[in-house]
Formats: C-alpha cells, structure tokens, sequence
C-alpha cells in the first residue's frame, strides 16, 4: 500500500462554512505504513479569486489574492509508522470575502497540507476547501422596507392608420428578500388601443459581472411566470409570487472582480414593453414590513361590473370611454412542487403564501436534530454554500429548490380570461350588442 496510507485535512467538529474574522482549527491526520523522512510538514490557508474570459476555464486571466498563511508543523526528521496528528490554527481576517463560484470565475478559501520529503522522493500533498460567508444584513441598505415600482408607456401602431399606447406598471412589495421568503408582485396594465396585447411575464434574473480584461455578463433567469394578455380598451390586474430560491448574496464585499445583481423584469411580449424592479438578495430578512395598503394585498379585488366596450376605433376619433377592469389569470409557472406539502396551498387574492421551511437535518446516528448550525445549501444560478440568521431556514442540498406547487390549472384564480362584455350578453342580438 506505500508508505503513506492516509493523509487528509480535519476541521474542528466537522464545520465547513466559517465568518470572516473567525479562528479556523483542524487538524493534519497521517497514517503511515512505514518510516517517512521528511524535510518540513506544513500547511497553507489562502483564499483567491480568479476569473477567465471562457466559461468553466480554470487558466484565470485575472487573479485577486486575500490572504495566505504558512505554519510549519514539523521540522526535519522521520516518522515512524502508525498515526501522526498536527493540530493547526488559522484567524480568518475580518475583510476575507463570501466564497462563491461561477461559470466564469469563483472565490475559494481552501487549506493545503504538504510532506517536503529528501531529494529524489515524491512530496505528498492534499487539500480541503471551507466556505466563508459575510450575512449580508437588509436592514443595513437604505429604503430596503419600501415597495419598489417602476411605470412604462409603450406607444404602438396597428392596423396601417390606428395608433395607441399600453401602460405597464410593476410593484413589489419590498427591495430586499432572504432565501424562502415570497416576492410578492404586483403589475397593473392599461391598454389604451383596439389591439389584444400579448401575454405579460414576470421573471426573477440573476446577473453576474466578471471583470477579466473586459466586463463579462452571465444572465440567469431563476423563475418564470407568464400571465395572460389585455383585451382591447381594458385595465388588467395582475398578482402574482415568486419563491426565492438559494441565492448568492447580492453583495461580495472585499472582492473587486465579481458582482451579483438581482432583478424583478415584467415584459409584455406584443406591444414590446418592459420595466425592471432591482432586488436585493441577503442572508438576514428586514425587519419592517411594507405598510403601504396600496401594494399589501389584504382585500379583496372589488367586483367587476361588465360594461360595454367602445367600438374598434383610436381614441382620439372616439373620445374618453370608460376602462374596463379585469383580474389577470396566470397561464405558467416555472417553479414546480418537488415534494408534496403537508399543508394544503392557498393562492386567494387577499391571502399570503405560505413560506416553505424544511425541518431541521436529522442528528449523526440517533435521528435527532441539530438547530445549532444550518445544513449547507448549494444555489440555483452561479452557486455559494448558503446559511442563514433569524427566522429563515435554507433547504438541504437533497433539494434544489423549495418551490411553489403549480397552480395554473387550479379553479382560482381564473383558468381562463374573463368573459367579454359579448359573451356575457350572449343572449342579446347582434343590433343590442353593437349599439351606443
């Protein structure tokens, strides 16, 4: 079997993810099957970012070193066969950055241990990766409670001689979210013209810039929901949510080649319109809900009264009509149900969505849990080892994502568009339902 049968690096109770300015502890574990002679033992603490202008290419363009740390943990000698242990002792520093890796580029902190052994003879060598993470606390960004909207006006031609225009109008209901927390959004559309739109979808968009010898954009998409379209001369309602997933923090502070953005994007595919809502995506939640009434989503939608719609014509021709306003049915979701929910799930206008919380990870050997330090979680998108403070649990790395069931067929909201004011006076004739 060789004269070394065993050598690997040991962290204190088997951490793996640590806070800048945190002591690191561990120890070298060695077993030999015969004498070795060495020249020195030691171990390495270095934490590195590099990024490259091709995707999954470790030959870095750019590099940025944070730290680097040498102890020697024995002097020139022999070691006899059996088992050795070096304990070692690193003090993290207070500016190391959160760990994080992508298509283009990562930040790693990882430990190297290495046996200089005489000349002529193989050094041996092994290595241990641990994560850093810096919570990003929302409370800590200016106006992070506040709703975040943003208003479109799209104005568009149809038919050769016909002109109009569409507003879209985004909300949500904070700037700044944790993992399994729900986004609640909030879009209102006026179509001021005779034309049908087309359907209005809402995705959460992760963007991450690399800075190789230019400035390189990876953009994700983590969720998709698409809405049905506006019919002619109508006011739609649309209310839809979005489960955030594991997610990198939007903030890497101390590294200066990697930034994260996040964004909400509504767009409506016919007339092109589209407004993006920024996000902040950190690891303690705010404290300060929204109280606006406008964007809370604690009544119900007034009830609808059919009115007749104005003929097909501009409307500067016909002049002011009353809008018509109609709740907005939700034809996909792109975020599925994984494992069945033990509570059922309600998605009535007026009620919030449950906010899924997995159960603690289960104990070493007799099923009981541990609280004391959350499981580590692998992200969607670019991926960070993800833990988080206050109420908030990650989920498991067993799962890739807490989501939402589907519920685009459920009998409410609406599986389909509100009747026209045509189909609702069906009985009518054709003279009535073309009248003044």
């Amino acid at each position: 079997m060789g004269k070394v049968q065993l050598f690997e690096i040991h962290l204190s109770n088997s951490r793996v993810i640590y806070s800048p300015g945190e002591p690191l502890t561990g120890t070298v574990n060695l077993r030999l099957g015969a004498a070795l002679p060495y020249r020195a033992i030691r171990v390495t603490c270095t934490g590195s970012c590099g990024v490259s202008s091709k995707a999954n290419d470790t030959s870095w363009t750019v590099e940025e070193a944070y730290f680097n740390s040498t102890l020697s943990l024995a002097d020139k000698g022999t070691l006899s066969p059996g088992e050795h242990v070096f304990p070692f002792q690193f003090l993290l520093p207070t500016t190391a950055p959160t760990s994080f890796e992508g298509p283009f580029g990562k930040i790693v902190h990882q430990l190297r241990a290495v046996i200089d052994t005489p000349r002529f003879s193989k050094d041996h060598k092994c290595s241990r990766i641990f994560y850093i993470l810096s919570p990003l606390n929302l409370n800590s960004l200016p106006d992070i409670e506040q709703p975040n909207e943003a208003t479109t006006t799209k104005k568009f031609s149809y038919k050769l001689v016909k002109s109009g225009s569409v507003i879209l109008t985004a909300s949500t209901d904070l700037r700044g979210y944790v993992v399994g927390q729900v986004i609640q959004l909030h879009a209102d559309i006026e179509n001021q013209s005779g034309k049908d739109t087309g359907p209005v979808v809402a995705s959460l968009l992760q963007k991450v810039s690399y800075k190789a010898k230019r400035w390189i954009y990876d953009l994700r998409t983590i969720a998709e929901v698409e809405g049905s379209g506006v019919k002619a001369w109508k006011t739609a309602q649309w209310r839809e949510q979005i489960l955030v997933p594991a997610l990198p923090q939007s903030v890497l502070p101390g590294c200066n080649l990697i930034h994260i953005d996040y964004f909400i994007q509504v767009s409506l595919k016919a007339p092109e319109a589209t407004v993006n809502l920024p996000l902040f995506i950190g690891n303690i939640a705010v404290n300060c809900p929204p109280l606006s009434p406008a964007l809370s989503l604690s009544g119900l939608p007034p009830p609808l009264v059919p009115t007749a719609p104005p003929e097909d014509m501009d409307m500067a021709a016909c002049g002011p009509s009353p809008m018509v306003s109609v709740s907005l049915p939700t034809k996909s979701h792109s975020q599925q149900q994984q494992q069945q929910s033990t509570q059922p799930f309600s998605y009535t206008p007026g009620l919030s969505f449950r906010e899924t919380r997995p159960e603690a990870e289960p104990g070493p050997g007799d099923g009981s849990p541990v609280p004391s330090r959350p499981p580590l979680c692998l992200s969607t998108g670019a991926t960070i080892p993800y833990f988080a403070e206050g109420p908030v649990v990650p989920m498991p790395t067993a799962s890739d994502l807490i989501l939402p069931p589907e519920y685009s067929t459920w009998g409410y909201p609406y599986a389909e568009a509100p009747p026209s004011y045509e189909q609702s006076c069906s009985s009518a004739s054709s003279g009535l339902s073309n009248g003044n």
